[in-house]
C-alpha cells in the first residue's frame, strides 16, 4: 500500500477530507492545488495557477476546476464538487471516490456502478501546463465521458464575478479549444489525446464559496465561467490525456510527454522522500535566475527564508545543481544591495538586517557537507565583502557598536523573522540588541575567520577572531540573565520573554555560550517551548501567550509569533540538544520526528505547514507547504544521520 493512501471512509467525510490539501508545482512558479476531493476551499486553489509577470508579481488562476461526468445508458454521474451557500455541496462527486493515493503522482479512483475510473494529475516541469490522465479500469457497457472546465482568469488575491467584459469566444484547436477571457492574459489551451465533440454554451456558475477565505475574514464567494463541455467515448483499458496549458501542442505528443514527466518523479515511500519532493517544489526558475520560494500557496521568494532553507532543500536531497543556480542568483542580488541599489530585487526583504547573517550561515552549512576548502575557494570573496559591509556601517539597519554587538531599529519596521504588523507597525517590536542577530554575528565572524585562515590570510583571520571574542564577551554581558537569554535589550529594558530565538545562540556551530549556559538555555526551551511540532514562539507562562492561530487577519497577526509553533526551529534545536547530550540525546530527537511524520497525511499531504497551534491537538495553519518548515525537518534528519556516522567513527 502507498505511504500516502486515503480510503473512501475518509474521503466521503467532507469534514475530514476538505481539511486535506495537495499541491504540485512545475519548478517555475506554476502550481496545481486543491483538496483531496477537488473541492476548492481557497481562492488560491486551482487546477492551473501560473505566474504572469507581464501583468503583475502574483500568480493567476486560469483553470479553477474540471467537472467530469461518467455517462452510461443515458444516466449521468457527475464527479465534481463545489460548495455553495448554506453549506450545500453540488454535485456530490466525492461519494464516488473509493481511493486517493500519491506515491508517485496523485491518483483518484472513482467507482460508479460497474464503472471504475482512474484520474491522475501531473504538472509539466518548467512549463505552465497540467496533464490529466483518465483510465477506464472497468466497465460492462458502453461508456462516455463529459468534461466541463470552470475558468477564472484572475489573480490569486481577488475573486471574479459575472461580467460583460469576459470574452466567451473560443478558438478551435486539434482535439480541443483555446480561450482568453481578458486582455493581457495568455490563451488557455485545452486539448485531448483523443478526438471529441465540443459543445459551446457559455454560462456563469454563481456563488461558489471558499470557506477558508471566510474563516480569514476575506470575501469568499465568486462566479466562474463554464464555456461548454467536451464529450467522447472511452473503452475499458483505454487512457485519455487532457492537456491544459498556455500554448498549443499536438495531441500526438501527449502520451510521450506524460511518460517522460512520469519518469522524472520520485516515489514518496517515507517522510524523507516526501520532504525531498516537497523541497523541490519550492524551486523557481525565472529566465536566467533561480530562486527558492518561501512556500505555497501565497508566498514569493524571500531572502531570509531562502538562505535558511537553501542547503537542506538542495544539497541534503542531492540537488547540487539547484544549489549552484540559486546561490549564483542570490550572490548577484547581494552584491547589488551592497553596491547601494535599493529597488528592483526579486529576492524580497533582502534589506532585513539579519538576512546577510543567514546567508553566511547557509555557506557554513555548505562547508559542513562539502569542505572548508571548497567553501573558501567559492565564497571567500562574498563572505568577506559582507563582513566589511557591516563593519563599515553601510547597512541601513545594522549598527555596529563599540562593544562589537549589532544594534537594529525594529520600532517602525520588523527587523527579524517575527515580522507581523498591524497598521504598518510591528506587533512584536524587537529592537536594539536582538539575541539571534548577535549570535549569528558572532558565528559569522568565527566562520569567516576559518574561511580566511583556510585561504592563507592569517592576518585577516586573526582580526576576525579578535573581533569575535570581543562580541562574545559583550553578548554574555548583555543577554545572559543567569538562567537563559534575554530576547532583546534596548536601553535599560531587557525583554525577559522566553522565546525560541535564544536556541539559535545555543545551536549555531560557533555559539557564544559556554557549555553550562547552553545546557541551561536548552533545558528551559525544552520545558516551556518544545512540542511535537517544533518550538512555541512564546512560553505558556507568559501573560501574552496566544496559542491558537485563528479568527480574522487582525487576530491572527497578533497571535502569529505569540504562542504558535514554528517547525523550522526543530533543526537548530536538535543541533543544540545533541551538542550537549550527545549520544544519549539521539533517541529523544528521533522521537521528535514522530510528531512531524504524522503531518505527512494531514493539512498538506507530503509536506509541512508554516505553523501550528501552541496547544494540543496542534492544528496546522498558514502556508500549507512552507520551505523553512520542510528545511528544518530535513536538517534534523540529515544531522542525525551525520551525527550517528561520527559517533561510529
Amino acid at each position: 500500500m502507498s505511504y500516502l493512501n486515503f480510503d473512501k471512509t475518509l474521503l466521503m467525510n467532507l469534514e475530514k477530507s476538505l481539511s486535506k490539501e495537495m499541491i504540485r508545482t512545475n519548478r517555475a512558479g506554476a502550481y496545481n492545488c486543491t483538496t483531496l476531493v477537488e473541492c476548492n476551499t481557497r481562492k488560491y486553489h486551482g487546477q492551473l495557477v501560473v505566474p504572469l509577470p507581464e501583468i503583475d508579481n502574483f500568480n493567476h488562476v486560469l483553470l479553477s476546476s474540471i467537472d467530469e461526468t461518467v455517462i452510461q445508458h443515458g444516466a449521468e454521474f457527475n464527479l465534481g464538487i463545489h460548495k455553495y451557500q448554506g453549506n450545500n455541496f453540488s454535485p456530490n462527486g466525492h461519494k464516488y471516490i473509493r481511493q486517493f493515493d500519491c506515491e508517485v503522482i496523485s491518483r483518484t479512483i472513482y467507482r460508479v456502478g460497474g464503472v471504475v475510473l482512474s484520474k491522475e494529475r501531473m504538472l509539466v516541469s518548467n512549463e505552465p501546463r497540467i496533464l490529466f490522465k483518465y483510465t477506464l479500469l472497468q466497465a460492462h457497457s458502453p461508456t462516455y465521458m463529459r468534461f466541463k472546465p470552470f475558468l477564472a482568469f484572475r489573480s490569486v488575491n481577488s475573486l471574479t464575478y459575472q461580467n460583460d467584459k469576459a470574452d466567451t469566444s473560443y478558438r478551435e484547436l486539434k482535439n480541443g479549444i483555446s480561450m482568453k477571457l481578458y486582455d493581457g492574459y495568455p490563451e488557455l489551451c485545452m486539448q485531448f489525446s483523443k478526438s471529441n465533440t465540443y459543445s459551446h454554451h457559455p454560462d456563469w456558475y454563481k456563488g461558489i464559496e471558499y470557506y477558508k477565505e471566510q474563516e480569514r475574514g476575506y470575501e469568499f464567494k465568486e462566479d466562474l465561467l463554464v464555456p461548454g463541455y467536451f464529450e467522447m467515448p472511452i473503452k475499458k483499458g483505454e487512457s485519455i490525456i487532457l492537456s491544459c496549458g498556455v500554448t498549443e501542442l499536438s495531441p500526438l505528443v501527449l502520451k510521450k510527454l506524460w511518460d517522460k514527466e512520469y519518469l522524472r518523479r520520485n516515489a514518496r515511500t517515507d517522510m524523507f522522500n516526501c520532504l525531498k519532493n516537497s523541497a523541490q517544489q519550492f524551486y523557481k526558475k525565472q529566465e536566467a535566475d533561480t530562486y527558492l520560494l518561501a512556500g505555497y500557496p501565497w508566498f514569493g521568494s524571500r531572502a531570509r527564508d531562502e538562505f535558511f532553507s537553501l542547503v537542506p532543500s538542495t544539497l541534503v536531497i542531492g540537488r547540487e545543481d539547484y544549489f549552484d543556480d540559486i546561490i549564483k542568483t542570490a550572490i548577484a542580488e547581494i552584491e547589488r544591495f551592497i553596491e547601494g541599489e535599493r529597488t528592483g530585487f526579486k529576492l524580497e526583504e533582502i534589506e532585513d538586517p539579519d538576512v546577510f547573517l543567514w546567508f553566511i550561515y547557509a555557506i557554513q552549512h555548505f562547508a559542513e557537507l562539502k569542505s572548508l576548502e571548497e567553501a573558501s575557494k567559492r565564497f571567500s570573496d562574498i563572505l568577506l565583502k559582507i563582513i566589511n559591509y557591516i563593519r563599515k556601517q553601510n547597512h541601513p539597519n545594522l549598527f555596529l557598536h563599540k562593544n562589537n554587538l549589532l544594534y537594529v531599529d525594529g520600532t517602525n519596521k520588523p527587523a527579524t523573522w517575527m515580522n507581523a504588523v498591524e497598521n504598518g507597525r510591528p506587533i512584536t517590536p524587537r529592537t536594539g540588541y536582538v539575541v539571534e542577530i548577535n549570535a549569528l554575528w558572532y558565528n559569522a565572524l568565527k566562520f569567516v575567520s576559518q574561511i580566511e585562515r583556510t585561504a592563507g590570510n592569517e592576518q585577516s583571520a586573526d582580526l576576525l577572531d579578535y573581533q569575535a571574542e570581543s562580541a562574545r564577551l559583550s553578548f554574555i554581558d548583555v543577554f545572559w540573565n543567569g538562567t537563559y537569554l534575554y530576547d532583546f535589550v534596548v536601553g535599560e529594558y531587557k525583554d525577559k520573554e522566553v522565546r525560541p530565538n535564544m536556541i539559535i545562540a545555543a545551536g549555531l556551530p560557533f555559539s557564544p555560550l559556554g557549555k553550562q549556559q547552553k545546557k541551561s538555555v536548552i533545558d528551559i526551551t525544552t520545558r516551556e517551548l518544545l512540542t511535537q511540532k517544533g518550538l512555541r514562539t512564546l512560553s505558556p507562562k507568559s501573560g501574552s501567550y496566544r496559542p491558537e492561530y485563528h479568527g480574522g487577519m487582525q487576530e491572527r497577526n497578533w497571535n502569529y509569533h505569540n504562542g504558535p509553533v514554528w517547525p523550522w526551529t526543530m533543526g537548530i534545536y536538535a543541533r543544540a540538544y545533541l551538542s550537549i547530550y550527545k549520544q544519549s540525546g539521539k533517541s529523544f530527537i528521533e522521537r521528535m520526528l514522530v510528531g512531524i511524520e504524522s503531518e505527512m497525511t494531514e493539512l498538506c499531504i507530503g509536506s509541512i505547514s508554516e505553523l501550528y497551534d501552541g496547544n494540543p491537538p496542534f492544528r496546522g495553519h498558514g502556508g500549507i507547504s512552507y520551505a523553512m518548515s520542510v528545511a528544518g525537518v530535513l536538517d534534523v534528519i540529515d544531522f542525525l544521520k551525520r551525527f550517528e556516522s561520527e559517533v561510529q567513527l
